[in-house]
């Protein structure tokens, strides 16, 4: 261990600490050096044991379908009428204030029939999740805070429109741990680059909580993944590379204090070591048979989804599959051009997914949710679109101990504002955490002098959805 001294610490960290990456710079270690560290394996810090779940869960699993920029409620779930009725107008009994400058009512296209047992209304772009419709809870009374994408978007995912806070993933990691040690606890699967548009972080909880992202929209591991596998050492030798660079971190750590980032970094090199055996099988789809790939289809989505299964099927608690890139569900205009071309792709998906869990006698342990960050206006924005409306629009659950078949809350006449058994997005967080056997007011982290929890000081949870 001479090198010690000939190599400065910053050296080390600036050239070994960058993730799965670290783990092909073999050409830096000789072999008796990779022997030295051999000799004593250094284990990483064991990760604090969680507190919860604090009672008998229902859930294992959270899986999060989102449909980036906001879809319309109003072509999907919420059939309104009145739309027809008042074509045009802008009648006084509603205060139809919307973001930008907006016309008269926009009545859907789209026909809506009732299905399954509780004779849920949905339109006919979205045929299979009509098929599956009593094995989901269509929440039509959503509401919330912001008409602006990022905010709403990150009061979605994190229950406050700052964009610092931890994601809700990383708050389920946190309070629950990981079930699988071999892969993250949460991952985020998402086309391109971006992630859900950094809405995966863990903010002030400690680093290794922070969601790991994936590119869906490949099929092969090793593309989705860079650097996945280590072509130049075997696994010994890597395990010895491994050590030794740990070895430096912990020394670093012992002698300045301990480093939250630093420990995640520790984790988070663990877990690649680990990924590259475990994660070549889970992140191959082309492993599933044919017909279950035809039941998804072969879009970024689709594998998502797809994905979302077989890691849920291993243990990781939260997937979040975003339906991008950019935010293809913020309709300002050719709405019925873009839903037609759109829902296809999606509806087949979520069906596949529900089916596919159900199947496998997963969906009883697996929370599934879908939605965007708002919904869309009853009046129209350039003659064939629809604005932002936070003020009511739908979401729906499945899985998880929530009921099937059945519609919940209602909008007022035109499908404008929630106005029947409101539900704000912290009552959604409350009620998602309460599936995983966690009591939202107890899951809290103390921070700056003060404890936080992803439903701030608000959150009610929706019992009547629950089983």
């Amino acid at each position: 261990m001479m090198m010690k001294k000939n190599l400065s610490r910053r050296d080390w960290i600036s050239s070994l600490t960058g993730g799965m990456g670290a783990l092909g710079l073999a050409s830096m270690f000789s072999e008796d050096q990779l022997r030295a560290a051999s000799t004593t394996r250094v284990a990483a810090p064991a990760p604090a044991a969680p507190k919860f779940p604090n009672f008998t869960p229902k859930a294992k699993a959270n899986i999060v379908l989102f449909m980036v920029g906001g879809p319309s409620q109003l072509d999907m779930f919420d059939p309104k009428p009145s739309l027809l009725k008042y074509q045009g107008q802008r009648p006084s009994s509603v205060d139809l204030r919307t973001e930008r400058t907006t016309g008269g009512l926009l009545p859907s296209p789209f026909e809506f029939k009732q299905y399954g047992r509780g004779g849920v209304h949905v339109s006919n772009l979205l045929p299979n999740i009509a098929s599956v419709i009593d094995e989901i809870c269509v929440i039509k009374s959503m509401y919330t805070f912001n008409p602006t994408h990022t905010p709403a978007r990150s009061l979605f995912h994190t229950g406050n429109i700052a964009a610092t806070r931890p994601s809700m993933g990383s708050w389920i990691s946190y309070g629950l741990g990981s079930e699988n040690k071999n892969l993250p606890g949460f991952v985020v699967l998402s086309p391109g680059q971006g992630g859900g548009g950094g809405l995966a972080r863990s903010g002030f909880l400690p680093a290794k909580h922070q969601g790991t992202y994936f590119d869906d929209s490949v099929a092969e591991p090793d593309k989705m993944i860079k650097y996945l596998q280590n072509k130049d050492l075997d696994k010994d030798s890597q395990r010895r590379q491994l050590d030794l660079i740990q070895s430096l971190n912990q020394e670093h750590e012992h002698s300045f204090g301990q480093d939250e980032f630093l420990e995640g970094r520790i984790q988070s090199m663990e877990t690649a070591y680990s990924m590259q055996f475990e994660a070549t099988d889970v992140f191959d789809i082309r492993k599933e048979s044919e017909a279950v790939r035809a039941q998804y289809g072969d879009t970024p989505f689709a594998h998502g989804c797809l994905l979302a299964r077989r890691l849920v099927e291993r243990g990781v608690r939260t997937v979040h599959v975003y339906y991008g890139p950019g935010q293809p569900w913020d309709d300002h205009s050719k709405i019925e051009k873009n839903l037609k071309e759109r829902c296809p792709d999606m509806d087949k998906a979520c069906a596949a997914l529900i089916t596919d869990l159900k199947q496998r006698g997963l969906l009883d342990s697996t929370l599934v949710t879908w939605g965007g960050e708002f919904g869309r206006t009853p009046v129209s924005e350039s003659g064939d679109g629809r604005d932002h409306n936070p003020y009511g629009f739908t979401m729906w659950m499945a899985g998880g101990g929530v009921k099937g078949g059945m519609a919940y809350g209602e909008t007022d006449e035109f499908g404008f504002k929630s106005v029947e058994k409101n539900v704000s997005i912290h009552d959604l967080h409350a009620t998602m955490l309460n599936q995983m056997g966690v009591d939202h007011t107890k899951l809290t982290y103390r921070y700056a002098g003060r404890d936080f929890r992803l439903t701030d000081v608000y959150g009610e949870v929706v019992r009547d959805i629950l089983v």
